[in-house]
């Protein structure tokens, strides 16, 4: 009943009118709206005098979001992707005299992080939804990140009653696929749901569907506070603050770990599982 109720769920809000229904019906509520087109003004508003970084800077904008926030009064800004610099990037760079700098890499890799070091304000709009481990990426958002980090991801909705939940994309067939393709919104291909998994694609397929209360305590066990959340039917934009040490587990050395052995084995508490 549960499933059955969910479909219907996603169905209803992935049609244009039931997209308009619930919008009109969070406003009514006085709850935040999201929209891809306040990542701008999200920008504005916390960037002046700041360092800023662009994880995902490429894809359909050309690095335009690290242009806009030097032009808004960043200190330092770095744009970060696994590709480019496109030419549409290179030749805004010119015009402007920009001082932007293009990190070409994956940023959740320890030379990668090396590369970007640490900045105030943090930018990865386009890219979580496209990581087959998500918490690994916000961990790595979480090292780079003194202080905000402006968080736009594709989600799903909800499940009622089945908090944390989430869906693994690849491997599932066409039918089950067919319930995620959201062309009835606009978005023409989605690689690995439009479509069979394309391991040749790497981070170009959709990974993770995560519900925003999954996303919310990825973000918390990561080590940031959510301090504003913007909602939309199939996306959240997250506003969020670093606020405890990124999570990591500590190895210990050699003579800690036999120790450790020892203890656990006297104990007799590692059974299999």
């Amino acid at each position: 009943m549960l499933t059955s109720l969910y479909k219907w769920k996603v169905r209803f809000l992935k049609s244009p009118r039931g997209c308009a229904i619930w919008r009109r019906w969070q406003n009514f509520r006085g709850r935040p709206v999201g929209n891809y087109s306040h990542l701008r003004d999200l920008i504005r508003q916390h960037v002046n005098g700041k360092s800023f970084a662009d994880i995902g800077c490429m894809w359909g904008v050309n690095g335009d979001y690290s242009f806009h926030a030097e032009q808004c009064g960043a200190t330092e800004v770095k744009g970060v992707d696994v590709f480019g610099p496109t030419p549409e990037f290179l030749d805004k760079k010119a015009k402007l005299g920009s001082d932007v700098e293009f990190i070409l890499g994956d940023a959740s890799h320890p030379s990668v992080l090396d590369q970007i070091g640490t900045v105030d304000v943090v930018l990865c709009a386009g890219v979580l939804y496209h990581h087959p481990a998500p918490f690994d990426l916000l961990v790595a958002l979480r090292r780079i990140c003194r202080d905000t980090l402006i968080l736009r991801t594709s989600t799903i909705p909800e499940m009622t009653g089945l908090l944390n939940a989430a869906v693994y994309w690849p491997m599932l067939n066409a039918k089950d696929r067919a319930l995620w393709n959201l062309s009835s919104l606009g978005l023409l291909r989605q690689e690995g749901i439009t479509e069979d998994f394309n391991p040749d694609a790497g981070y170009g397929n959709w990974f993770w569907g995560l519900t925003p209360s999954c996303l919310a305590s990825l973000l918390t066990t990561a080590g940031f506070w959510v301090a504003r959340r913007e909602a939309e039917p199939f996306a959240q934009t997250f506003i969020c603050k670093a606020v405890d040490s990124p999570f990591a587990h500590r190895l210990p050395d050699e003579e800690e770990a036999r120790e450790m052995a020892a203890e656990i084995s006297s104990q007799r508490i590692a059974l299999p599982a």
